[in-house]
Formats: C-alpha cells, sequence, structure tokens
C-alpha cells in the first residue's frame, strides 16, 4: 500500500511539474554580464607580510614536497629488465622439433 501511495504522490509531482511549463515565454532575452574594469587595469601589488611575524621561531603545518624525502628504492630501469629476460629467455631449454611421417 505504501509504494503505491508514493508512487502516485511521485505521479503528482511530475504532473504537477509538467504543467509549469506553459507559463514560461519563448521570447529570448539577453544576458547582460556586469563589468569588472577594476580588475583588467594594471594596479600596484600589495605589501608583504611576515608569514612568522616577530618571532625567529616558527611552527609549520601541512605537506612537504616528495623531493624533501630521499627514497632508498632503487628500481631498476625497464631496459635492463628486458634485457635480464631476454638473457634468461636464451638460457631456457627449447621444444625438441619431431616430425613424424
Amino acid at each position: 500500500m505504501k509504494t503505491i501511495v508514493i508512487a502516485m504522490c511521485l505521479l503528482a509531482a511530475t504532473a504537477a511539474a509538467g504543467q509549469t511549463a506553459s507559463v514560461l515565454s519563448n521570447n529570448p532575452q539577453m544576458l547582460y554580464l556586469t563589468d569588472h574594469a577594476q580588475r583588467a587595469t594594471t594596479h600596484p601589488m600589495a605589501q608583504d607580510d611576515n608569514l612568522r611575524g616577530t618571532s625567529a621561531y616558527s611552527i609549520e603545518r601541512g605537506e612537504r614536497p616528495l623531493w624533501e624525502f630521499p627514497s632508498d628504492k632503487h628500481e631498476t630501469p625497464l631496459g635492463d629488465v628486458a634485457r635480464e629476460y631476454r638473457k634468461e629467455h636464451a638460457l631456457d631449454k627449447k621444444a625438441v622439433i619431431v616430425l613424424e611421417k
């Protein structure tokens, strides 16, 4: 019973929203954007702000760039890996071809 009531409410809401479309006019209206002339002109830059204030002691929080953390991980170049695979493949036993007549 609840599903029928919910379905009827959705149907009624859809029908009510469809009826408002006839109120809209087909006359085009021009779009006027506000002009920000001050942003387009050149003006002097603001004064510098010292982030540390007057104290020589500072505490920073946030993310540090990855290049500041040295990595002990050594990655083998892809060309060296390919050469090693080719050497291992050359050492593998080849299939023996047997022809039967």
